[in-house]
């Protein structure tokens, strides 16, 4: 075995080496290359965009005060994304701005039509997003995007399992018709 291999890091580690001995340079670094990424999933979670900008502005900085606690046990980009995410639910939560339908029971949820993620290609995916309510847009971010499960969103938002799946149920619905919409007004343009 070749021992230069072994002992080669990635460049991710090294900046997380630099961004533990609190390395300004290191933290601009991190800052200029992942702002635009950051923000974008802020926005997917906040629709006003100076609200977004604050919440990754808070997120970096608890990136830079907590960085000590990252122990590169998985992705570095996917610790800070969970950061801004957490960040946006203390917004949102703070805020009291998310208004979740009482625990309705939908019958086949699971059987939504998936289509919508499809035809949506053709589509600004953020102005399609802003256009559903902050409830149906934070349950599908944290299920669809973020990949957590409905208990995992339900202990999180403080709501019930049912009340998660009826709100994606709801989200993925109004986002077909959203897009089916659109899709429509341009067939008449074009048309």
């Amino acid at each position: 075995m070749n021992l230069f291999v072994l002992n080669k890091k990635s460049k991710e580690e090294i900046l997380v080496e630099r961004l533990k001995k609190n390395d300004a340079l290191a933290q601009k670094e991190l800052y200029e290359h992942s702002s635009k990424k950051m923000l974008s999933v802020c926005r997917s979670y906040i629709q006003d965009m100076h609200y977004a900008e604050d919440c990754m502005i808070n997120g970096f900085c608890k990136v830079f005060n907590h960085i000590q606690k990252f122990q590169n046990k998985g992705s570095f980009e996917g610790w800070v994304r969970r950061i801004m995410v957490n960040e946006c639910l203390t917004f949102l939560r703070a805020n009291k701005t998310l208004i979740y339908v009482d625990d309705i029971r939908v019958a086949n949820y699971d059987e939504a039509d998936d289509d919508v993620e499809d035809a949506w290609l053709n589509f600004n995916v953020q102005d399609v997003l802003d256009q559903l309510s902050e409830p149906y847009r934070l349950v599908f971010n944290l299920h669809i995007l973020e990949d957590y499960s409905h208990q995992e969103i339900a202990n999180m938002l403080n709501i019930s399992v049912s009340t998660s799946k009826t709100q994606l149920f709801r989200a993925k619905a109004k986002l077909k018709e959203i897009v089916l919409n659109q899709k429509k007004r341009r067939n008449e343009k074009e048309g």
